[in-house]
């Protein structure tokens, strides 16, 4: 089964180009992205780890870190990318 997870993301842009991306709510969140259709795909990746180390540790998911579910409607930010002439 697939769990809908909202967390508020921080994208601190990098010299090099691509962004750091840290969850202010979930501290163990961090990761790198160099483009925008990365972001979700990375920050997925991370997130799963971090469940994984606490089914591991036999330990309850933190409070903030509970699926949305996906019978209900909620509201969420999302990136376009579109390119411009």
């Amino acid at each position: 089964m697939h769990n809908i997870y909202k967390l508020p993301l921080v994208l601190d842009p990098q010299p090099e180009g691509g962004w750091t991306i840290t969850c202010p709510i979930l501290p163990g969140l961090i990761t790198e992205a160099d483009t925008v259709e990365e972001i979700s795909i990375n920050v997925a990746d991370a997130l799963e780890a971090i469940i994984e180390g606490y089914d591991d540790l036999n330990e309850p998911l933190p409070a903030v870190l509970q699926p949305v579910g996906n019978t209900i409607p909620f509201l969420t930010d999302t990136l376009i990318h579109l390119e411009t002439a």
